[in-house]
């Protein structure tokens, strides 16, 4: 493989542990600045603000929501995670009031990358395992 190519691979992979340390202080501020200003999720376009906007209600219901890296792997352009996701339910989520249950869920995302910040990104959380894992004890 070239040199070239690797050092671009690592870069990659060490902009996105840049990030996944501030995702996991909750810097919403740092998270932002890690995204180009026609970033597209799930394809659709977005401003940087208008994502970061979607973490308040999470780490609301969620304060100690944490993401821990089961897998990652950078090429020149891409970058692919599966990880495992926790918090403990103390707030508010989807209407139903806190339990104080411990989750744990998956998540897998894929990143663009370009000019080094965040193009592109899909994302697939498993939040139907969150809400039975919250649910878990109610009675129907």
């Amino acid at each position: 493989m070239r040199r070239e190519q690797m050092t671009r691979r690592e870069e990659n992979r060490s902009l996105y542990l840049s990030y996944l340390e501030l995702c996991n202080k909750h810097d919403l501020d740092g998270m932002a600045s890690f995204y180009t200003s026609t970033i597209k999720v799930n394809d659709v376009a977005m401003d940087p603000a208008a994502v970061a906007a979607q973490f308040p209600p999470l780490f609301s219901a969620f304060p100690d929501w944490h993401w821990e890296i089961r897998h990652l792997v950078a090429d020149n352009g891409n970058i692919a995670l599966h990880f495992t996701v926790t918090g403990t339910h103390r707030g508010v989520f989807r209407e139903i009031e806190a339990t104080g249950r411990r989750v744990t869920t998956s998540e897998f995302t894929l990143y663009h990358v370009e000019d080094g910040k965040f193009a592109e990104v899909w994302d697939l959380t498993d939040m139907e395992a969150v809400m039975r894992q919250i649910r878990q004890g109610e009675r129907h």
